[in-house]
Formats: C-alpha cells, sequence, structure tokens
C-alpha cells in the first residue's frame, strides 16, 4: 500500500504519549481513532489535545483555523474492535507490561484488516520475544519521543521476521506526517538514543549519590557544552573533531579496545584534521571544516542565550 493512500490510523492508549501521536496523525490529515479502556482518560487527552493545538497555533505552527478540523479527526472510543475496523496503522502505546501488550496485540491482530501494519511505541521491551503473532512479518516497531508532537525523531525497527515492504512503507508513512524516521538495520532493546541516555543517566546517579555535584551544577555544566555541541556535530562526529587517535589514547587508558577507531587510526583517517574518519568531509581543507563547525557553534550559543536556554525550565 502506499502510504500517501493511508486513510484511517488507530492509537492504542491515550496517555502521555498516545494523545500526542494520535494528534499528528489527524494533524496530517488522517481519520485517527485514539482507544483506551477508561473513558475518563480518553477525555482528558482530548482536552490535553485541544491545548497542544492552542500551543502550536500560537507559535504559527499551525493553522488556528485548522484546529477544530484536526479534533474533529480523532475519534476517541473503549471498542477497541470497532476502532480497528478498516484501518491501514494500528499503533499500541500503552504500559510496558508484557501481559498488557501481549493482549493488545491479539486483538489487534483478530480485529485489524489482513494488511493493516501493527506496531508498538515501546521504549525497552523485546515485543518479538514474547510475542506470538500468526503474521510476525506486519510487525514492526516505532519509538517516538515525547512530546511527539514537537520531537521530530521516530526509531523505526525491524523484528527478525517483519517484512521489508513493510520497513519502507511505515518510514514513508512518518514522513508523510512530518517525522524524521531513522530506520535501525535490526530491533535492539533502546534503539539508539534511549541506549545512550540510560549510560547518562546511570552516571548522573553516580555523580549525585557521591555528592560531586549538585543538579543544578550538572545540568549548567551540560547545557555549557554538550548543549551547544551536540546539535551541531551530534555524539559521533564529535569524535571526529577531538581527533581519533587521541580517542584511541582514552580509550587505552582506560583499558579498553574498540577495534572500530584502532582501524581508522591504521588507516590515518583521523577524523575532521585529515578529512576522514567516522564522517568524509569531501575534500575540505581542516581550515574550512573547523571554520563551518565554529559559526555553528557561535550561533548556537547566541540562540540559546537569547532564550535563557542555560537556565533551568
Amino acid at each position: 500500500m502506499d502510504p500517501q493512500d493511508v486513510k484511517k490510523t488507530l492509537v492504542v492508549g491515550a496517555g502521555v504519549m498516545g494523545h500526542s501521536i494520535a494528534q499528528v496523525f489527524a494533524a496530517a490529515g488522517i481519520e485517527v481513532a485514539l482507544v483506551d479502556i477508561d473513558r475518563k482518560v480518553l477525555d482528558h487527552a482530548m482536552k490535553m489535545i485541544a491545548n497542544n493545538l492552542k500551543t502550536l497555533s500560537e507559535f504559527g505552527r499551525i493553522d488556528p483555523a485548522a484546529v477544530g478540523d484536526i479534533i474533529d479527526r480523532i475519534h476517541p472510543t473503549t471498542d477497541i474492535y470497532a476502532a480497528a475496523t478498516g484501518v491501514d496503522f494500528a499503533l499500541e502505546a500503552v504500559v510496558e507490561v508484557p501481559d498488557v501488550k501481549k493482549k493488545v496485540f491479539a486483538d489487534l491482530e483478530a480485529a485489524a484488516p489482513p494488511h493493516a501494519v501493527l506496531a508498538s511505541n515501546t521504549s525497552g521491551l523485546d515485543l518479538f520475544g514474547f510475542l506470538e503473532p500468526n503474521d510476525p512479518s506486519r510487525f514492526i516497531v516505532t519509538h517516538w519521543f515525547a512530546p511527539p508532537h514537537i520531537i521530530p525523531l521516530v526509531e523505526v525497527a525491524p523484528g527478525p521476521k517483519t517484512d521489508p515492504a513493510v520497513v519502507e512503507f511505515v518510514a514513508s508513512l512518518m514522513t508523510r506526517i512530518g517525522k524524521r524516521p531513522v530506520v535501525m538495520r535490526q530491533f535492539v532493546r533502546s534503539f539508539i538514543v534511549n541506549r545512550i541516555q540510560n549510560y547518562i543517566f546511570m552516571a548522573v546517579m553516580e555523580i549525585l549519590g557521591n555528592g560531586w555535584a549538585t543538579p543544578e551544577e550538572i545540568d549548567y555544566a551540560v547545557k555549557m557544552s554538550l548543549g551547544m555541541r551536540l546539535p551541531v556535530v551530534g555524539v559521533v562526529q564529535t569524535y571526529d573533531f577531538t581527533g581519533l587517535d587521541l580517542v584511541l589514547d582514552i580509550i587505552k587508558n582506560h583499558g579498553l579496545s574498540y577495534p572500530i577507531v584502532e582501524d581508522k587510526v591504521k588507516e590515518g583517517n583521523l577524523g575532521a584534521k585529515t578529512g576522514k574518519g567516522f564522517f568524509d568531509y569531501g575534500g575540505r581543507s581542516e581550515e574550512e571544516i573547523m571554520k563551518k563547525r565554529d559559526e555553528l557553534y557561535l550561533k548556537m550559543g547566541d540562540f540559546l542565550e537569547t532564550l535563557n536556554g542555560f537556565r533551568p525550565v
């Protein structure tokens, strides 16, 4: 099926993530059934969606005149079987409890049309390890980030039996609704961003637990350094600018070994200073590369200052 032809979707779970994901589909012109077992949760979800849309309209992200139409495309219900009729794409955003996920997916597989893609927004469970669908080829993970109606990234991760055509369809559908998908080669728990965040969390807990710095000092330090750099060079390209030969020395000082770095150093690909590292700099000189980086850093620093972005929210 062509993603452009998708007319109806389903989101199960109207909580923090689910209501916002439903809003994204509706804002893209797609009818969406929003399912939850609790009518009070659904009522609250619709209030939150209205508030989200108000904020977006105030910032010029959507036309205020379109708010009513967007809300009208969202159909809250407690009946998953009725809601699944005629859907092309269904996504669950329920609690991270295996038994609950099993029940939801069993209901979805029984109720949704055979062509419908069935997706999960799980952030850490290995669904492919415990789900037993009749047709695993149409199961996939689309991992969204809070709040979904603002954060553009969606990590798309196929299971071992997911049809490649389903992966392509889902990535294109995410693009259609305004998301920026990153398709992983295979499913791994915690995906890309959460795996990195997990290590940050452990480091923060170590610092706080030992009393080495206060919460305010930790956040200030990160905002004044990584907060300026990461939007420009990310986490991998950062090492190209450090110099992979220096990175290798640091790795050895910690008693570790990463062949991917060792091989690049042996090849003389040390990063920005040699024109190639993890990234290929297209024949540009070191001076050209550094100039571009520094200009972007300066602009980012000035922008964050204008937002008072270095202060706590």
